[in-house]
């Protein structure tokens, strides 16, 4: 997967910051001479498809924080969440296309979810204006520390001689959490129950109380529960280990070659806003992405690689998840559940 996005790589923002911020501060500036609409004159509306706490809601609030404060408004923040993220970006699709209200996109809502519900309401390409791809984030294999398991080969164990157990968590249908899981248990010869719910901290509040056994997710939600000594991390879903936890081992690594599901964040706006007004966002999403202490938090404390891209780039992105996943999807008999 991450081969596939070398073309977005050269965004990355410690590469940006290297460079001296030539190739970002070119775009501000002509983004900045395009701009004459007056764009913002009130508070903006930014949809989280998640509910408060999670990945897609920490990440969403680090980026506005400073995008406000460059665009002299408010972003506010507001949860809409359910099935998977569709219910929130399908509100913001209906929106009006004036600039006032975006959204939080990601691999579920922007490519997973309409190719398991073609009735959620919303085209990603059709319906959205790509502002900037944001971040890209690994998965993790968590367990409940209670069960005594250090090791995929361990849980794979428990799970064998536990059959009441077999149920995997995610933070609902279509989420990167959950093709991690379908994929991981269509890999096994036990038969295993997708338990979906509306996020991450509600599924993993289940995870640390010994309810489900496991999930994949991302280590954002994960982190208040790892430091409790709730859960554990076992391994990590990318091809190669991860800079920010190089002694956690791969699910390759484990036994499970191939098995590499991430997850990338981006922000769009409904489809029609002006083009004066996507380039003046862009620009303020790539200097607030260009600030280190933002670098620092969500690379260090997050385990995010950070990145930014123009919307061309987001667009053929989107574009390319929704092509890859498809048949992959189909092949694994991954469904709506």
């Amino acid at each position: 997967m991450e081969e596939k996005f070398s073309a977005f790589r050269r965004h990355g923002l410690q590469s940006l910051l290297a460079l001296g911020l030539t190739g970002m501060a070119g775009k501000i500036a002509f983004a900045a001479k395009d701009d004459s609409s007056g764009y913002p004159s009130r508070p903006i509306r930014c949809i989280v498809p998640f509910p408060p706490g999670g990945t897609t809601d920490i990440l969403t609030r680090q980026i506005t924080r400073p995008m406000s404060e460059l665009l002299g408004v408010s972003i506010i923040v507001e949860n809409i969440s359910g099935a998977g993220g569709v219910i929130g970006t399908a509100a913001a699709a209906r929106a009006p296309a004036d600039g006032y209200t975006l959204t939080e996109g990601n691999i579920a809502t922007h490519a997973i979810s309409v190719i398991l519900n073609p009735n959620a309401g919303y085209d990603p390409v059709r319906d959205f204006e790509p502002i900037s791809l944001i971040a890209h984030i690994p998965n993790y294999l968590i367990v409940n520390s209670s069960i005594g398991v250090d090791s995929v080969p361990e849980l794979i164990a428990y799970l064998s001689d536990n059959p009441a157990m077999r149920q995997y968590a995610s933070a609902g249908v279509g989420t990167s959490p959950h093709l991690a899981g379908a994929l991981f248990s269509r890999s096994l010869n036990i038969k295993l129950t997708h338990v979906p719910y509306k996020g991450s901290t509600p599924a993993l509040t289940d995870i640390a109380s010994g309810v489900i056994p496991f999930m994949f997710d991302q280590k954002t939600a994960a982190l208040p529960f790892f430091k409790s000594g709730k859960v554990k991390l076992l391994a990590v879903t990318t091809d190669s280990r991860v800079p920010f936890d190089k002694d956690l081992p791969t699910l390759s690594e484990q036994g499970f070659p191939g098995l590499s599901v991430s997850s990338w964040h981006a922000l769009y706006a409904p489809k029609g806003v002006p083009q004066a007004v996507v380039a003046k966002l862009n620009s303020c999403v790539l200097q607030a992405l260009s600030q280190p202490e933002i670098i620092k938090q969500l690379t260090e404390l997050y385990g995010m690689r950070v990145v930014g891209s123009t919307p061309d780039e987001l667009k053929a992105l989107t574009e390319a998840e929704i092509k890859r996943w498809r048949p992959i999807l189909a092949e694994n008999e991954i469904v709506s559940e």
